[in-house]
């Protein structure tokens, strides 16, 4: 018996240290291969870190994702992200719009590049006055005497718009060219929100403020149609009058409208790419080898490359700026939240903080604000506008360069300015406030859920689970109210105004560049070039320096930033296939319509958000 249990008793001795042999020896397996990761990680981005030599011939401009003023995390790990996990998040990919036009700039004076590619496949585009921006710099390098060519299969309006700007354009013979117009859409959602018995109270001012309609209506209302009407069709305009110029072409000629286009390719059998020729909108219908032999003959041939010679932009390195400049450049870029920042939005806290050590800074002579934002918090923009007031106050000039938008609040933050500069296709404006609470109360009660208790005041009695009590809806009309007069009372002393005159302009009507600039809400139009030589004038700099404010990520932020890059573009696409149309075309809509699907965390639950300004396609 004692042999019995001695060979049981063994057995499970055993059998305990074949578990623990295998669970060490998983988790040292584990610690190996991660230690292998990062000792490969690490080598790759040493290697990305070393200059790539440049070959003699193209800058090649292979743009992939979209550009933006700043991305949400500074994308050192991108040569890393394609050599190891693809190329299928090359889509989500944010271009920092400074780097390419410092890029395209550079290599005008540089006796190594003859010349531009512009390869725009995966380009997916990016605001109107940063592709403004880019074309003005590509028009620089034309003008220096160096060719610049396009081709591709297929052009969509943001990649047809920059390559109108070269000297020459080629189209696949199958390929075609969108342009289709511009046009806003949101999602509303009254009837849902009756449906669950989700109580919204809102509380506004402005005729115009259309950001709280989706809560109140199912439609667009009059007024917001056509005010929206004017700027989007003002934006069309401009877009299709700078084609038209690059092209040499009349406006016509580029978008004859929709029945014109329709009878065209009628007559022609529905050929997209003899239409784009015979419009003059390309110079020759040519295919992929054939470009490749005729871009080989003007830059050479690459035998280890098998392609024409040639540098991606990625990989061409440019010149080291100074450590520490004399003007600052601070970027607002997306929703303005309270408190910290996060990838995407506009911490007031941290960019209050960017632009207090910029005031504190001896060797900092001006300030430029480049603001890109729909608006958000009005508690935060409060923050950092208060802060841009005493760096004016301090005796140092503050110019604030408007990108895209620069809407409600980020109008809000931009008073202070000494000067205001916006592009002709800005978006700003929207001068108006509201707050929203929604409560459950009606969708809890029936499934027989009720919430009841006692308070010192009906101030204090506030749930999401019961009815508002109408004193708390009396007081927040009140500083809503009060939100508005305060935002007049700031722009009508920033723009020489009386409040009577920012009131008959403001009602959150969003104006276009060219009509703020009428209106008297900006200085003048211009781009950030502009802004840097107004700073430098008011500053009295001879030679002014930039020193950037951009927040550092850590190896970790990047890493999993880039990870998740990768997730994000092939996962929710996978799953997402899976279901019905109208559905993937509501998710797509929600997580593009600013202001309301970000994080909306004001203390006092006041909002100054342009809700149409980021959604224009």
């Amino acid at each position: 018996m004692r042999s019995l249990w001695r060979i049981i008793a063994n057995l499970f001795k055993w059998t305990w240290r074949l578990i623990n042999f295998v669970r060490e020896f998983i988790l040292n397996l584990f610690l190996l291969l991660l230690i292998l990761v990062g000792v490969g990680v690490w080598m790759h981005i040493k290697s990305a870190n070393q200059p790539v030599e440049v070959q003699r011939g193209a800058l090649n401009i292979d743009l992939a994702g979209v550009v933006v003023d700043k991305p949400s995390v500074t994308n050192k790990l991108g040569k890393l992200g394609r050599q190891l996990l693809g190329a299928s998040s090359n889509r989500l990919k944010e271009n920092p719009l400074f780097d390419i036009v410092d890029g395209i700039r550079q290599g005008k004076t540089d006796d190594r590049i003859s010349g531009i590619v512009l390869n725009l496949r995966d380009f997916a585009g990016g605001d109107q006055p940063s592709l403004q921006y880019i074309g003005k710099a590509l028009r620089e390098f034309r003008d220096s005497g160096k060719p610049v060519y396009a081709y591709g299969d297929n052009f969509t309006q943001a990649q047809f718009y920059l390559a109108s700007f070269a000297n020459k354009i080629y189209l696949a013979p199958h390929g075609s060219i969108d342009l289709h117009g511009f046009a806003t859409n949101s999602l509303y959602y009254k009837s849902l929100l009756d449906k669950l018995k989700v109580s919204s109270h809102i509380f506004r001012v402005g005729t115009y403020k259309s950001a709280v309609e989706p809560f109140l209506r199912d439609d667009m209302s009059q007024a917001a149609r056509d005010a929206d009407t004017r700027w989007v069709g003002q934006l069309w305009n401009n877009y299709v009058a700078q084609i038209a110029a690059n092209r040499q072409i009349s406006p016509e000629q580029v978008f004859p409208g929709a029945q014109q286009l329709i009878a065209a390719l009628q007559k022609n059998g529905g050929d997209m790419a003899k239409y784009a020729l015979d419009a003059k909108l390309v110079d020759e219908l040519a295919t992929p080898a054939e470009v490749d032999q005729k871009l080989t003959k003007v830059f050479g041939w690459d035998k280890q490359a098998n392609d024409y010679r040639g540098t991606s932009i990625y990989d061409y390195s440019l010149k080291k700026q100074p450590a520490k400049g004399n003007i600052a450049v601070i970027f607002a870029d997306g929703a303005i939240v309270d408190g910290e920042q996060t990838p995407g939005t506009v911490g007031g806290d941290t960019t209050a903080a960017e632009i207090r050590s910029a005031r504190l800074d001896d060797k900092i002579k001006a300030i430029i604000l480049r603001v890109n934002s729909p608006g958000g918090s009005v508690t935060a923009s409060e923050a950092i506008r208060e802060e841009l007031a005493a760096a004016r106050a301090a005796g140092k000039p503050v110019v604030v360069s408007m990108g895209g938008m620069a809407a409600s609040g980020g109008y809000w933050i931009s008073t202070p300015a000494n000067y205001i500069i916006a592009s002709p296709s800005t978006l700003t404006g929207s001068i108006g406030i509201f707050g929203i609470i929604n409560t459950v109360e009606k969708s809890l009660g029936t499934i027989g859920v009720y919430t009841d208790g006692v308070a010192t005041s009906p101030l204090a009695d506030v749930s999401v689970t019961k009815a508002l009590p109408q004193e708390v809806q009396q007081l927040m009309q009140l500083s809503i109210e009060n939100g508005y007069k305060n935002f007049l009372d700031l722009v009508a002393k920033s723009r020489k105004m009386t409040p009577e005159q920012v009131d008959q302009i403001a009602q959150g009507h969003v104006w276009t560049g060219s009509d703020a600039k009428a209106n008297g809400l900006v200085d003048a139009l211009g781009d950030f070039d502009d802004a840097v030589k107004k700073a430098a004038e008011l500053a009295k700099i001879s030679q002014p320096q930039l020193q950037w404010y951009q927040q550092q990520p850590s190896f970790a932020d990047m890493l999993f930033g880039q990870m998740n890059a990768q997730i994000r573009a092939v996962l929710p696409e996978t799953l997402q296939s899976m279901l019905p149309a109208p559905m993937y075309d509501v998710m797509s809509m929600m997580k593009k319509q600013p202001g309301l699907f970000d994080k909306m965390n004001d203390p006092q639950n006041r909002y100054a958000v342009c809700l149409t300004c980021g959604d224009v396609r």
